[in-house]
């Protein structure tokens, strides 16, 4: 599977082994996850000056004001949206650099993302297609929380820290559904939260501290 991703680019395997068993270290145990880590080319989603630093468990900034999350964190919340199997497509807020919508696009079927920034969303769609990733599907975000046209989703993964949960997100959760957010402010604590859609209601369980940049309204072309 995905030859075309065994060693491009200047990073040793070496390096991404070592990233790999510190993500194990830390608490990572799912072996796909893992593997994925280790096989997909971090270094391709961020600017050439820091490449050297790809593979260190670190987030490092894209421009724009974003950063590229920090492995662990791609890994910890990759897991929690596989942990009860895997969902048939997942919907990611947050584009970003791509970074984790690639991983994920080699674990579900499909992956939904959506970014404010444009920039940032092309560059991100150039490394996909470079990577012959063809089941993300993205689009630019028009200020409104996620993608209601293409909901429910059994998955939903936020990568950027809103004060309050938003209600058209849990909307777009199927019931069974998990959704996976970083809450809180700036200056505040964030905790990361697993978010379950019952018949009933949501249930909400604290997983860690985290910090993450703000989610913002509005898109910027």
């Amino acid at each position: 599977m995905n030859h075309h991703f065994q060693g491009i680019g200047m990073t040793s395997q070496r390096t991404r082994d070592r990233l790999v068993e510190r993500l194990r270290r830390e608490g990572i145990q799912n072996q796909q996850v893992l593997e994925v880590i280790r096989t997909t080319p971090r270094h391709m989603f961020i600017d050439e000056a820091l490449a050297h630093r790809a593979y260190e468990d670190t987030a490092l900034p894209i421009g724009h004001g974003q950063t590229i999350s920090q492995p662990y964190i791609v890994a910890r919340m990759t897991e929690i949206i596989l942990e009860n199997g895997i969902p048939g497509k997942v919907l990611e807020v947050g584009t970003g650099s791509g970074y984790q919508s690639a991983v994920l696009s080699r674990l579900v079927p499909k992956v939904y993302t959506v970014e404010r920034i444009n920039a940032l969303l092309m560059k991100a769609r150039r490394v996909h297609r470079s990577l012959k990733l063809m089941n993300i599907y993205s689009r630019l975000s028009n200020g409104s929380w996620g993608w209601p046209d293409k909901a429910p989703y059994p998955a939903i993964m936020v990568t950027a820290a809103p004060e309050h949960v938003p209600e058209s997100l849990l909307a777009q959760l199927s019931v069974g559904g998990r959704m996976v957010i970083p809450v809180g402010s700036i200056s505040g604590a964030q905790t990361l939260r697993l978010i379950t859609r019952t018949p009933t209601g949501f249930e909400q369980q604290t997983l860690n501290g985290v910090h993450f940049v703000p989610l913002l309204d509005g898109s910027i072309r």
